[in-house]
This record gives C-alpha cells, sequence and structure tokens, in this order.
C-alpha cells in the first residue's frame, strides 16, 4: 500500500514558517528562496485540502488549523533528528545525550563536574544545549532538561535537585557601603526579586526596582566581580569567587528565597541505559554537600 505523505522539504518548511511566522525568516534559516518557501507551503496546502497559513497583507499568519499540525510536525521532526543521533552515535560505539540546560548552571555547576561523569562513562557523550526557560521536551529533539521547576513539566517524569539560596553578592570594596546607597543589579527575568529580599530581609532599600538589567546570572555575577553593585544570585554559581573573595556576601541570607532545579525526562517506563546512568550521576552530585544548599 503506498503511503500519502508529505516531502520532508515541505514540512521542514512549514515547520520553520510556523516557528518564525515568517517566510522570509524561514528562507534565510534554510538557505532557500522565500519563493521556494511559499511554493512549499502551497503544495502542501494543496495536498491536505486544507488553509495552514492565511495572508494578511505581506504578513503570513497560522490558521488554527495550520498551528496544530506544525505543532505535531515539530515533535516528529525532532524524534526524527533525536532517533538519527542515536544511531550514528551507536554505530560508533558511543551513546549520545541531548541535555537542554540552562547557561549559567551549565557553565557554572555542571560542566566543572562533567570531567568525572566522562572518566565514569567514556562511552557516554553528553550534548549541551541552551534552554533559558520550560520548553516542550517533546518537540525539542532532547532526551533530557536540567532546568527550574515549573508547571510546564507536568506531563513529564520530573526528578528534583537541589534548591539554592539566593544570596546578595558584591565586590569587597563595596561591602561597607549602606543598603539606602547601594546600587542594585537586576536580572530582567526577576524584577521584583530585590522588592522581595527587601521586605524579608527588613532592608531599606531606596532602589529596589532601579539600576542595570542583566539577561543572565553570568552577568550579574561579573558586574558584581566588577564593583558596579550588589547582585542577587543563586549561592552555588559564586561558591568559588566567595572561596577566593572575589566576592562578598555583607547582607543576610534569606532561606525563603531559593531557586529550585530539577531534572526532566520523558515519562517513559524504562529509560535508556546511557540515560539511566547521567540521571543515577546528576542526581548524585545534586545530593552531595555543597555550600549554601537547602
Amino acid at each position: 500500500m503506498s503511503r500519502r505523505l508529505p516531502s520532508i522539504s515541505a514540512l521542514l518548511a512549514l515547520e520553520t514558517a510556523a516557528r518564525h511566522q515568517s517566510f522570509a525568516k524561514a528562507a534565510h534559516e534554510l538557505a532557500l528562496s522565500e519563493g521556494a518557501i511559499s511554493r512549499q507551503i502551497a503544495k502542501l496546502e494543496c495536498m491536505l485540502g486544507i488553509r495552514l497559513f492565511n495572508r494578511v497583507g505581506n504578513r503570513v499568519e497560522l490558521s488554527d488549523v495550520g498551528a496544530g499540525y506544525a505543532s505535531q510536525i515539530r515533535a516528529s521532526l525532532a524524534d526524527i533528528e533525536r532517533h538519527t543521533r542515536q544511531l550514528i552515535s551507536d554505530s560508533q560505539g558511543i551513546a549520545s545525550l541531548e541535555i537542554g540546560i540552562i547557561p549559567t548552571l551549565a557553565s557554572r555547576w555542571l560542566i566543572p563536574r562533567l570531567a568525572r561523569f566522562q572518566e565514569r562513562y567514556p562511552e557516554i557523550e553528553i550534548n549541551l544545549r541552551e534552554r533559558t526557560q520550560p520548553f516542550s521536551l517533546e518537540e525539542s529533539g532532547l532526551q533530557a532538561a536540567i532546568n527550574y521547576d515549573h508547571p510546564a513539566w507536568r506531563t513529564m517524569k520530573v526528578q528534583p535537585l537541589f534548591e539554592d539560596r539566593m544570596v546578595a553578592v558584591c565586590h569587597p570594596r563595596l561591602a561597607n557601603a549602606s543598603p539606602e546607597n547601594m546600587p542594585l543589579l537586576h536580572k530582567l527575568a526577576s524584577p521584583f526579586n530585590w522588592a522581595r529580599y527587601a521586605e524579608l530581609a527588613g532592608l531599606a532599600l531606596s532602589t529596589r526596582t532601579a539600576g542595570p538589567t542583566y539577561d543572565r546570572y553570568a552577568l550579574l555575577i561579573e558586574a558584581a566581580k566588577a564593583g558596579i553593585g550588589m547582585a542577587l544570585v543563586p549561592g552555588r554559581y559564586v561558591e568559588a569567587e566567595l572561596q577566593e573573595g572575589r566576592l562578598t556576601t555583607p547582607w543576610p541570607e534569606i532561606p525563603e528565597l531559593c531557586e529550585r532545579y530539577v531534572l526532566v525526562t520523558r515519562p517513559d517506563t524504562e529509560a535508556a541505559p546511557a540515560l539511566a546512568k547521567f540521571e543515577h550521576w546528576l542526581i548524585a552530585e545534586a545530593s552531595a554537600g555543597r555550600a549554601y544548599s537547602i
């Protein structure tokens, strides 16, 4: 029996155009012309007998049916990519794992520990992919995520790793500055952290929401090390700087302020052997005693 399947080229055009909501941006990503993307979508719509995009002037917008179909195709393409990478790795005698992780957590906590994992399991290759926010694991092509605890993971298998207290850090030369005069550094995604800290700590901070803003904790830490101001960051991220005296913590810790990190995997009945080994090792590393952990 013949299969009635769209071409991979058409499905890639759909997934990319749907993600960008733009044929031009899809063309740039796939190194094609905008006309080629438009023709692929038109062929797909003709085959399906369904309009996937609505043309609004010079713009395109996904139809409701198109959005649902594109989401399903994205998940299927991610699975194909994951299975293909796994097959290539298996043929080379290497088990490859694709792990999505918060960048600062990767650079300041996981990567310094990965050498121990590689020594124990040289046959397993760990590939890290930046993911700053919770995302759809099914559509990502990744086997696991190390991220914040979040309701977005409710259909996944979620294993707690650790809770990390937030600590207020600054350059030692600013340690004696009064709270009222201390410049505050902010994380873009958490604009009210200082207001909550001030309330819980009973400190009078005159600029709770004013001051430089940074996308990532890594940038906040560098700014604090440069003496720009006080940063509120997870304690595990600054263990080395505190031990070496490059940063100091003159203000009190607040137990209620913490970040919760988890390992997220698909809810399969049994994990692949390589993933099971990584899970076991990671949870052991996370549970080992560390400064500033709860």
